[in-house]
């Protein structure tokens, strides 16, 4: 009877594990059945960001309207737009405000933030040449792409995410860099672009991870005092 017991528990454990491996199917796999097919939208690249759901791009529309030629170039000018969405912004203005009140100073937003320093930010995350992922592929090491306005230098390379079973087997994605003039990674502040190559008129979109903060980093230290230089 023991015999019988220990046979009927095996069993049961390798019907449950079979259950489980069956449950694991491609609904549960965001990247089971991938295809990096790029999107293209009809319009050009500010266009794109007016046209997307409140709550996406709001923040940096705000920004971007404190700069028109930044907006005239979003429209006319061949480029690369590392966009980033609300979330990256707020986390960013929290930890500056935070920062703020603790020196007994009043809270810093988008509209009124120092202009220079919110400018050399923000170009940062518009690079020349449109650009998709295939234009970083063959470099395994990546690649220096100029930003507009200052031609300062962002790192940009390509990767593919893990998918069920395979090693980067699933989505493409772009590791975007600020470097700050330095050849070790350890200095490196680093983002990842998991939505890549929405393709309009005049530019390549690449949609940044929620969970970056805007500035890379710098976004308190240039802004904790807020001013005008």
């Amino acid at each position: 009877m023991k015999i019988l017991n220990n046979n009927f528990f095996v069993l049961a454990i390798i019907g449950i594990v079979s259950l489980w491996l069956c449950s694991c199917n491609k609904s549960e796999s965001p990247y089971y059945d991938y295809e990096n097919k790029v999107q293209t939208y009809n319009g050009n690249a500010l266009d794109y960001l007016q046209a997307q759901p409140d709550g996406t791009f709001d923040s940096l529309l705000l920004v971007l309207k404190r700069f028109p030629n930044l907006e005239d170039s979003l429209r006319n000018q061949e480029l690369t737009l590392f966009a980033p969405v609300n979330k990256n912004f707020a986390s960013a203005l929290k930890y500056l405000n935070n920062m703020r009140r603790s020196s007994g100073l009043p809270n810093v937003y988008l509209s009124d933030a120092n202009k220079a320093q919110l400018d050399t930010m923000i170009c940062k995350y518009i690079v020349r040449g449109k650009k998709t992922t295939d234009a970083y592929m063959e470099d395994t090491d990546g690649v220096l792409v100029k930003s507009i306005v200052f031609d300062y230098p962002m790192h940009v390379r390509y990767a593919k995410m893990s998918s069920s079973g395979f090693v980067e087997g699933g989505a493409s994605i772009l590791n975007f860099s600020e470097t700050f003039g330095s050849t070790f990674k350890k200095d490196w502040v680093t983002t990842k672009a998991n939505t890549v190559n929405i393709r309009t008129n005049n530019a390549t979109i690449n949609i940044l991870d929620p969970i970056h903060n805007f500035g890379f980093d710098e976004f308190t230290r240039r802004l904790v005092l807020n001013e005008e230089k």
